[in-house]
């Protein structure tokens, strides 16, 4: 990363790398609708939140017309920003960031806001132009998104960002007045919306370009949209991050919310008065998106500016690594009772998958890293908690589907039938055959994690012949004993999941 761009933020977050995965991380955002405080624990690949808040204070709203901050938003924010830093100091903080968009940027008397809040704080507010913002939405975006391709598109409330991303890297970027505060003050009433809506889109397209397949959605009206259109579609999960929707499905929802009463969407979905009350022209906005762009899909993100702070700060060896696999190497470490184990699970497993792809492995190694993480859970609960973890916890560079059938070979992994389970909803995100898949990760997780307490690796090794449909035990000699009857039964079901023929037999020497 240049020079330049460290300096802008002050040190980096992730100064010593012998401290990284033990520093918490503090990112204040002051945006035209909103203000947050978020905390990161552990400086990681993957990095958990510690502490969350945001206010929805509306500094930007009414700027268009005025120039100047919203008065009452003014105050909120300023309020909001001097608990903020009581609670960094409070927590202790090594680290807190504080950046300002549109709004500060934009207003005549944001210079004065930013003096006033140093002034009352002691925090110094990083404003940032629209093309910084950009960047650091899309860097957001790769941060639980490795493989994203296409256009990120954050709104905010005064001004909405377009930044290209491919191959880990950001290209074009792009800003716009396409913010709702703002497309409020625009003249000539719905069709006079629609026109500057439109013309401003143009401009877009004929500064990005056309042909990117994908756009990722940045931004609170953003994340209101797509919980409305899980809503209509009656989508088993709520699960925001990577939630993926068609054109056809997005032009579906803009038409349900201009048709419903706002109060009542607002209660069936849990959203926010302010937010509901801007989604109508949200919506507008990414209508004329889908329709100028031509996605085939359209893809939610819930990381945005705050994790593209952590994530332009990262060395490059820590960027390439995996968010999934990152996060369930940390809550194996903090959370099961033998850390290392999942890995030497893993291996013991790895004959189950003779030319697996990189996905399936992928999968699987993540399922062991978890399958011990919430064994302080009632033993009549266990198993739902495991689902829930994996299908509601913050993981990034994991579909919805994926989610599932992480969550459904965990069940497994501590209870062998899945029937009459309340979750049966979310198994409609899978086939049959990723169903058979996750139920025989999972029996194969019950029966290694059952079969060793050191390393099932050096009691014994697994041979899996498809083609005779034969599952072959060969234990070492001097863990012939730890093949018990609870081990023996468990050893079956895994066969009896694979539809094959369990063989035990002793190495000679």
């Amino acid at each position: 990363m240049p020079e330049d761009d460290i300096a802008l933020f002050g040190r980096p977050l992730f100064e010593d790398p012998s401290t990284r995965a033990l520093e918490r991380v503090g990112v204040v955002d002051v945006g035209s609708n909103s203000v947050r405080l978020v905390v990161f624990d552990g400086a990681a690949r993957s990095p958990a939140y510690f502490y969350n808040e945001k206010v929805l204070a509306g500094l930007g709203q009414g700027l268009a017309k005025t120039g100047r901050l919203h008065p009452e938003g003014r105050v909120r924010a300023l309020a909001a920003l001097k608990r903020f830093a009581a609670l960094a100091k409070g927590m202790r903080l090594p680290s807190l960031t504080c950046v300002a968009t549109a709004a500060v940027r934009e207003a005549e008397d944001g210079p004065e806001f930013q003096a006033e809040v140093e002034a009352a704080t002691g925090l110094k507010l990083w404003v940032i132009d629209g093309q910084e913002e950009a960047r650091l939405s899309a860097q957001g975006v790769l941060l639980g998104w490795p493989e994203a391709e296409g256009l990120v598109c954050d709104i905010g409330g005064n001004s909405m960002e377009l930044a290209e991303v491919s191959k880990g890297k950001v290209g074009r970027r792009v800003t716009s007045p396409l913010g709702p505060f703002r497309l409020q003050q625009v003249k000539g009433g719905k069709k006079g919306v629609a026109e500057f809506i439109r013309a401003e889109v143009e401009k877009l397209a004929a500064t990005m370009g056309m042909g990117h397949e994908r756009i990722y959605l940045v931004g609170g009206s953003w994340r209101a949209f797509a919980r409305v259109d899980m809503e209509r579609r009656n989508y088993p999960m709520t699960v925001l991050h990577e939630y993926r929707m068609g054109p056809q499905s997005v032009l579906q929802t803009v038409h349900w919310i201009a048709e419903n009463d706002l109060s009542a969407l607002r209660t069936r979905t849990g959203t926010s008065a302010a937010r509901m009350e801007l989604l109508p022209l949200a919506s507008q906005v990414l209508r004329q998106l889908v329709l100028t762009f031509h996605p085939k899909e359209i893809d939610v993100s819930s990381y945005g500016i705050r994790e593209g702070l952590l994530y332009e700060q990262m060395p490059e060896r820590l960027r390439v690594r995996d968010p999934l696999i990152e996060a369930c190497r940390h809550a194996e470490r903090t959370s099961a009772r033998m850390p290392g184990f999942g890995k030497k699970l893993f291996n013991f497993l790895l004959p189950l998958y003779p030319n697996a792809s990189y996905e399936k492995l992928r999968l699987a190694r993540a399922a062991c890293l978890l399958h011990d993480t919430t064994w302080r859970a009632h033993p009549d609960y266990r198993a739902e908690v495991c689902f829930d973890n994996a299908t509601r916890a913050n993981l990034g560079g994991l579909s919805h589907a994926e989610r599932v059938f992480l969550g459904l070979a965990l069940l497994h992994r501590y209870k062998n039938s899945r029937a009459g389970s309340r979750l049966e909803p979310l198994f409609t995100l899978l086939s049959d055959r990723q169903i058979k898949e996750a139920e025989v990760l999972g029996k194969a997780m019950r029966f290694g994690a059952m079969f060793a307490i050191r390393s099932p690796e050096e009691a014994g090794t697994l041979t899996w012949r498809p083609k005779k449909k034969v599952l072959e035990l060969v234990l070492n000699p001097d863990a012939e004993a730890l093949f018990g009857e609870v081990v023996q039964a468990r050893f079956k079901s895994l066969a009896d999941a694979l539809e094959a023929q369990p063989q035990v037999s002793v190495a000679t020497h």
